[in-house]
């Protein structure tokens, strides 16, 4: 676990555009359940390729493409039960941080997972993020 302290301008990276951080299982329950809409949750890391790939993929995402009816954010190796819980809307997906998921009504549409975050740059994330938006928002 990482201290709280360190990665707060990491969070904020997010929530600074508007992401929700959910620290809990009881927030992502009700967040990503039943009758919430569309829903990107994106699982930030402490990583390298979270800070120049995922955190800035996302971002161009929400500014660029249609927009979900809520952008969430879990912080993986900080906020445990909250990422374990998302993390259960994301089977058959293995664990993966940076990762980023579309939901629609508690069903996960689409998933970007670490190994297709790695290495690429962030708009060519963004370009798939923002197909899945249009697509699904």
């Amino acid at each position: 676990m990482y201290p709280e302290e360190l990665v707060i301008p990491m969070k904020s990276d997010l929530t600074d555009v508007g992401f929700e951080s959910l620290t809990t299982a009881e927030e992502v329950a009700t967040a990503l359940g039943p009758d919430s809409g569309t829903v990107l949750v994106v699982v930030n890391s402490v990583c390298g390729c979270a800070a120049a790939n995922a955190r800035p993929a996302a971002k161009m995402a929400v500014q660029n493409g249609k927009r979900p009816d809520r952008i969430v954010t879990v912080f993986a190796g900080v906020d445990k039960a909250a990422v374990d819980k998302a993390r259960e809307f994301f089977i058959p997906y293995p664990p993966s941080s940076p990762s980023m998921a579309l939901m629609k009504d508690g069903k996960l549409v689409h998933f970007v997972e670490r190994m297709h975050i790695e290495g690429r740059p962030a708009e060519m994330i963004a370009e798939n993020l923002i197909g899945a938006l249009n697509q699904y928002c």
